[in-house]
């Protein structure tokens, strides 16, 4: 098998691709993730997920790069990440009791050395999250168990925030962490990398 790269410097997206026993790297993508004017939270993910993917690729002719984004929204609207405490409990807040979607858009690409040009598969894949009822106690006792101010939503999926929830509603559990793995164990079988 060619190289395989994440194009991501995520923590939780590398433990994901870990999982399935495969050698590959991590690069940074350095891509802007600024949403354009208008743009819905599916076709953010969808985007950020191809451009990293591409800028990589573009880099390092015949590795397969993988690139990942998740966009939350709540009623039409794009949610990012939190960044500090306050935010974060304004964000749970908002979220409490109600229900969310979260879309993860994923591409793997490939600069074709035969084809001169960057092949590539795009996919989304959404998961809807329904939060229970949290009051401000709650609330802050769980950001200060999972400080979780780098995370879409304001929780780590991954760990305790699954105590947030009272429903998760998906066809790939780990979308909801960031990369959904059994898109891509497809998408690479499509191209004849098999896992396992």
């Amino acid at each position: 098998m060619n190289q395989l790269i994440l194009a991501s410097t995520s923590p939780y997206k590398k433990m994901l691709l870990e999982r399935l026993g495969l050698e590959f790297t991590c690069r940074n993508p350095e891509v802007d993730e600024t949403p354009l004017v208008g743009e819905s939270p599916k076709d953010l993910a969808l985007r950020l997920a191809e451009q990293k993917a591409t800028a990589v690729a573009s880099q390092i002719p015949g590795a397969w790069v993988i690139g990942a984004d998740q966009v939350e929204e709540l009623d039409g609207q794009i949610l990012g990440k939190p960044g500090n405490h306050q935010r974060a409990v304004e964000q749970l807040k908002t979220q409490s009791g109600r229900s969310m979607h979260f879309h993860c858009g994923i591409c793997l690409a490939q600069y074709s050395i035969d084809e001169g040009e960057i092949i590539k598969q795009v996919r989304l894949n959404t998961t809807e999250v329904q939060f229970r009822h949290l009051n401000s106690q709650q609330i802050e006792r769980y950001l200060l168990a999972d400080k979780p101010y780098d995370c879409a939503g304001s929780f780590k999926g991954e760990a305790l925030g699954i105590s947030l929830f009272s429903a998760v509603y998906s066809n790939d559990p780990s979308s909801l962490i960031g990369l959904p793995l059994i898109d891509l164990c497809t998408m690479l079988g499509d191209w004849g990398l098999e896992v396992p």
